[in-house]
């Protein structure tokens, strides 16, 4: 068996309702987000926090040192589990992440966190790239509602393109309830 690797990107604070830029559905896919970590201690997954903080003095949220930057505590990490601090939208760029992942003898690994369409996004098709096996867990993860050219797109619409282009070449996009029943069928064997 491939060694595996859970990947929770950006679930912070200033992404909840009290945050400075609340998601759609944040505190859902939070929930699910959840189940996922507590399977893949459970399974002894190496496990590997994402946190993002702006750098400078003008963020519009995830200022650095701010209480809207730290991790949820729905989805804290242990102290054996690594946070990589980025400052960038993809968590691969000019962090520690692949050293880690590669240290720990990882091949697959499994994203959770937000948003779909940034930072979701980044980092599913970098490690696609890097040569990793990607299971992207649709329903644990979040975005909000964008505008383009004056086009408002709701959040469930930005989510489910992202989620059908990340399908398509990236990743196996799975919900929260099939891959913990693949994960429980892959213990019993």
């Amino acid at each position: 068996m491939t060694k595996r690797a859970l990947i929770v990107i950006d679930i912070q604070n200033d992404y909840f309702p009290a945050g400075k830029y609340p998601l759609a559905g944040i505190e859902e896919a939070a929930g699910k987000a959840a189940k996922v970590l507590a399977a893949a201690r459970d399974a002894g997954d190496f496990v590997v926090h994402v946190r993002h903080e702006f750098a400078g003095d003008n963020a519009p949220f995830f200022e650095a040192g701010s209480e809207g930057a730290q991790i949820h505590p729905s989805v804290s990490n242990r102290a054996d589990e690594p946070v990589v601090l980025k400052n960038n939208i993809n968590a691969f760029r000019d962090t520690n992440l692949k050293d880690l992942l590669d240290g720990a003898g990882v091949e697959d690994v499994v994203i959770v966190g937000n948003m779909s369409h940034v930072c979701i996004d980044a980092a599913t098709r970098a490690a696609a790239d890097f040569g990793y096996k990607v299971t992207l867990i649709h329903d644990a993860c979040a975005t909000r509602d964008v505008e383009f050219n004056g086009v408002k797109v709701p959040a469930e619409q930005v989510h489910a393109a992202y989620m059908a282009a990340l399908g398509f070449a990236y990743a196996d996009v799975q919900s929260t309830e099939q891959f913990l029943n693949s994960a429980k069928a892959e213990a019993k064997v």
